[in-house]
């Protein structure tokens, strides 16, 4: 089994409903992320193989914010995208999903 690590962290700010970041649409939050990691990190945007992303209250963001975010950070078309609603656990449980792919050999960079 391969090990798996974590080269770079970043989330969202965490804000109030209808309050200052409510104009900024949750994907293109996401894609900010996103940038910010491949930045820390040194990875290409081709080097990744996937983006699993947690978000809770998807209503009205359109389908699969996570592919919407993965598209607007300039990811490569062939990166598929997830998106993931597991309430508070969503972040945590994306990070899970990517442990556990890259762990049998699917994949070997993932954005969670």
């Amino acid at each position: 089994m391969r090990d798996v690590v974590i080269v770079a962290a970043g989330r969202t700010a965490v804000g109030n409903f209808n309050g200052s970041l409510a104009s900024i649409a949750a994907s293109d939050l996401g894609a900010t992320v996103i940038k910010g990691l491949l930045e820390k990190s040194g990875i290409q945007g081709n080097q990744v193989d996937e983006v699993i992303l947690g978000q809770v209250l998807t209503a009205g963001c359109g389908q699969n914010p996570a592919r919407q975010a993965t598209i607007n950070a300039g990811l490569p078309v062939e990166v598929s995208a997830i998106t993931i609603n597991k309430v508070c656990g969503s972040g945590l449980k994306a990070i899970q999903l990517a442990t556990q792919a890259i762990r049998c050999g699917d994949a070997d960079i993932i954005i969670a």
